[in-house]
């Protein structure tokens, strides 16, 4: 009899694990596009986990996430980044990406452990936007990890070439111009203590340039 008894138990935890591995992936995806939608356009949501039951903990091993339009500002990719500890790959795509600084196209980010990768197309029109002291950007060397932006600034009714230096600094984000006392006019792109910029670099792109960074969670 405690021999059928224990069968029976372990059938029903069998059967719970199955349908758990069925039904949990698809629930947590749906409650994912849900939180998503309210900022932008969900394209497709996918999350993989196993067993799927860890997903009850939030922990998962793979998402996927593709969006279209979609603004997302600061507080809020601040306030994600804790939840994207707990998942072992993260592949997140966005047609157009509006963080309430800079407006980003094309941006995908991949995270594998606590490393993370990202690019994006910045057209010059909204560099200019979130670095209103350049006009006519292009990057002009990327090295050191380190990105230096060659552009015409005016004052006073005086234009000259200034060149702007994007790089991490610890770990933010950051943009100055190389001149002299150019550190008071520093512009913080992105900044958050979870996550530590390590390096960045670009290349040219019509209208504007691709920016390549790796960063890694703290």
């Amino acid at each position: 009899m405690r021999r059928l008894i224990a069968l029976g138990v372990a059938g029903v935890v069998v059967a719970v694990l199955i349908v758990a591995q069925l039904v949990l992936p698809g629930i947590a995806a749906d409650r994912v596009r849900d939180q998503l939608a309210r900022s932008g356009t969900v394209l497709a949501v996918n999350i993989s986990a196993f067993p799927a039951i860890k997903l009850l903990w939030h922990h998962a091993d793979h998402v996927v996430v593709r969006l279209g339009r979609y603004r997302a500002p600061a507080s809020s990719i601040e306030g994600s980044l804790g939840s994207a500890d707990a998942v072992g790959k993260l592949d997140v795509s966005a047609q157009e990406l509006d963080s309430g600084v800079i407006t980003l196209h094309d941006a995908v980010l991949h995270k594998r452990g606590s490393q993370l990768t990202g690019s994006a197309t910045i057209m010059e029109s909204d560099l200019r936007s979130a670095v209103p002291f350049l006009d006519n950007v292009e990057p002009v060397e990327s090295s050191d990890g380190a990105l230096v932006l060659r552009g015409t600034a005016s004052l006073f009714g005086l234009s000259a070439t200034v060149n702007a230096v994007v790089a991490a600094q610890d770990g933010a984000l950051v943009v100055a111009p190389d001149v002299p006392f150019g550190g008071i006019a520093t512009i913080t792109l992105f900044n958050d203590p979870r996550l530590r910029v390590e390096s960045v670099s670009a290349t040219t792109a019509p209208g504007g340039f691709k920016l390549m960074a790796v960063a890694s969670l703290t």
